[in-house]
């Protein structure tokens, strides 16, 4: 067999065991799917977001979506991959015939199943349960598939490097607390225009703010554009930046990855 077939393999594999750890469905999968449900239940049918009137559901699943990737992609891949590099995972692997690249496919397949399926849902429920209105033109929608293409490969790419500073003790705090901070000065729980600037330039650094404006710009409406740092969307801007952690996410993969836990070969 060859090395994709091994790969895709993999992903079946990766999708049961990852189907059985149920924090980690709880936390990386659903989460942002009950913050979504909660907060549209909480806060009502209709708040004010710059003036204009908007449903609580339709103000969320923007931060939702951006969360959402990240938590599948980057917590996913740092947390599972510290695991199985101290429980030994990854050394029984490597003493095997399969290709490497067939086990890092695997994960990609885990990462893009999850998410794909957690977007869909997540609009779903958006649109079926709080009745927000999904973009209607084309353009919208190529936007919102290269945000979420871009973010969930930076996502990935990240997560496994930054996989390297963790163990399997360490993970939950190490991975999910930074997460947590970056959700908070990100725009994903609050407006971005009622975050300090301080903070808003310190977000600006970090993928997630990027995918946030990104996804804000697929289902607000224009107008609110102006509520933006620059006052524009910059989609231009957002794919650079994206594109910039995506590759050196890569470069950090592949200088930082190892088979092994540290103090042993």
């Amino acid at each position: 067999m060859n090395a994709v077939a091994l790969g895709l393999d993999r992903t079946v594999l990766e999708l049961k065991m990852y189907s059985r750890e149920k924090e980690s469905v709880f936390f990386s999968f659903l989460f942002p799917i009950l913050m979504l449900t909660l907060f549209s239940v909480i806060f009502g049918d209709v708040m004010d977001a710059s003036g204009s009137p908007m449903s609580a559901a339709n103000f969320f699943l923007p931060g939702m979506i951006s969360a959402g990737i990240l938590l599948t992609s980057f917590q996913t891949m740092a947390m599972s991959v510290a695991v199985e590099r101290d429980d030994g995972t990854l050394k029984r692997l490597r003493s095997t015939p399969i290709p490497p690249v067939s086990y890092f496919l695997g994960k990609v397949g885990l990462v893009a199943t999850t998410a794909l399926a957690q977007q869909v849902l997540l609009l779903a429920v958006a649109r079926f349960a709080f009745g927000v209105d999904l973009p209607d033109t084309a353009s919208r929608w190529v936007t919102f598939l290269w945000v979420f293409g871009l973010g969930a490969f930076a996502g990935t790419v990240l997560g496994t490097a930054y996989s390297s500073l963790a163990s399997a003790r360490s993970a939950g705090a190490v991975v999910v607390a930074p997460m947590l901070i970056l959700q908070f000065i990100s725009g994903v729980y609050f407006a971005f225009t009622d975050i300090p600037t301080w903070v808003q330039q310190i977000a600006s650094v970090f993928p997630l703010k990027w995918i946030a404006q990104g996804m804000r710009s697929v289902f607000f409406p224009d107008a609110l554009a102006s509520m933006e740092m620059a006052g524009s969307w910059e989609h231009g801007r957002t794919a650079m930046v994206l594109g910039v952690w995506a590759v050196g996410g890569l470069v950090l993969c592949v200088l930082t990855f190892r088979w092994f836990k540290r103090g042993t070969t």
